[in-house]
């Protein structure tokens, strides 16, 4: 099977080119591999991922540099780089090779208990945070802006707003947007992952065993890392969730913030005529849509 504009035969080739101790195992495509690469495994252990666009190039060497050094300090698997691609003539772009994780996303995969399951994550985001973050990378394109201030996505949230006028509460996404905006991150900048979504969260038995895709990894405030307490968790695994992370009602309302967003322009986007909010949602994994999570986020309160 092809992923995207990326045939099968041609992440082949590359491997057999480029590595050739590799070129007689099997290799598919892994059908939840997530937007801004091509994923594919290789033999029993290994894994591809190619960039589909330039926009995302500038994650490899992130990926290859920052991974070996972050889980060192973390107690869930994170991804293991093992090799890095070369640009051919075929594929434009650098690529890599990381070792397989055994898990599906907990976007498809059944989760056998919420609250440990927030615990867990919790846990693994608090770890994530206390870990050195100097020299780190900040935010920027190559992660879009995660960890950075959520000013960058005003103009785009507003629109989105007005757009969906006639479908939402207007007034209720403005102030919570207005109140994630009035605050910021006034210490040191911390690790973030970025992408803290169901489809990168790997469950094995029911319960959290990885985290992968770090293309967002940056260093700065951990509010992006919080998406999850609206889209995903209940009323009361959300809680648990906040008790493991040790952040101000600031960063939380931040975090609320980047909810919005999120929600906000996976409406606009189908209002547009692009994809489906219930294709991305479920594509995430979100607990419920788009518009239902917008009505918990704009309730004015984190429980249900």
């Amino acid at each position: 099977m092809d992923k995207g504009n990326i045939p099968t035969a041609v992440a082949a080739r590359l491997v057999a080119a480029q590595f050739p101790q590799w070129a007689d195992l099997p290799i598919e495509h892994v059908a939840h591999d997530g937007f801004d690469n091509a994923t594919f495994r290789l033999g029993d252990d290994l894994l591809l991922r190619l960039p589909n666009a330039d926009i995302y190039v500038a994650q490899v060497e992130k990926e290859q540099r920052w991974l070996p050094i972050l889980a060192r300090h973390l107690s869930l698997d994170i991804p293991e780089p093992v090799a890095t691609g070369r640009p051919s003539d075929e594929f434009p772009r650098p690529w890599s090779v990381y070792r397989w994780i055994e898990g599906e996303p907990a976007s498809v995969a059944p989760v056998a208990n919420s609250t440990s399951f927030a615990s867990e994550l919790g846990r693994f985001i608090s770890e994530l945070h206390a870990i050195d973050a100097r020299g780190g990378p900040t935010p920027g394109d190559h992660n879009f802006f995660r960890g950075g201030s959520l000013g960058h996505y005003d103009s785009q949230t507003r629109s989105a707003i007005q757009l969906l006028a006639r479908e939402i509460d207007t007034q209720a996404a403005i102030e919570v947007w207005n109140a994630a905006l009035v605050t910021s991150w006034d210490r040191p900048p911390i690790w973030v992952h970025g992408d803290v979504a169901p489809s990168n969260l790997l469950v094995r038995e029911g319960s959290l065993r990885a985290i992968i895709d770090f293309g967002c990894i940056g260093i700065g405030d951990p509010a992006c890392d919080l998406v999850m307490a609206w889209t995903f968790f209940t009323e009361e695994s959300r809680n648990v969730f906040r008790r493991q992370l040790p952040l101000d009602e600031s960063t939380w309302a931040r975090g609320r913030g980047w909810a919005l967003w999120k929600a906000l322009i996976t409406l606009a986007r189908e209002k547009r005529g692009g994809e489906s909010a219930e294709a991305a949602t479920g594509r995430f994994g979100w607990r419920t849509g788009a518009s239902e999570i917008l009505q918990l986020i704009t309730a004015g309160a984190d429980s249900e």
